[in-house]
């Protein structure tokens, strides 16, 4: 989860199109790793949170808000995204090996 925030992060200007399809990626692969039992249902779930709101900073870009905050907002997620791999180890890797 991480890996795919630092992705958009370092874009130095971010649209929507390409937000959302880090969002698509994210939980298209989620669904993946639960199916093949990469990850556990919990994990599952609480990655399920960054998935949101990738969907939502793509809405805040929808809405002309400013890049800055779009960077504001992406570098909160990091915090969750780092406390996520500290409850589920091994989450990132799990998302990541489908690139």
């Amino acid at each position: 989860m991480r890996t795919c925030l630092d992705r958009l992060i370092d874009h130095p200007h971010l649209d929507a199109p390409h937000v959302r399809g880090e969002s698509e990626y994210v939980v298209s692969r989620l669904e993946q790793c639960l199916h093949d039992d990469l990850i556990t249902n919990d994990a599952f779930l609480d990655a399920g949170a960054i998935q949101g709101a990738l969907e939502m900073i793509a809405n805040h870009i929808d809405m002309g808000v400013s890049q800055k905050e779009v960077q504001d907002l992406l570098h909160q997620q990091v915090g969750r995204a780092d406390r996520l791999e500290e409850k589920h180890p091994g989450l990132d890797k799990a998302v990541e090996g489908g690139r």
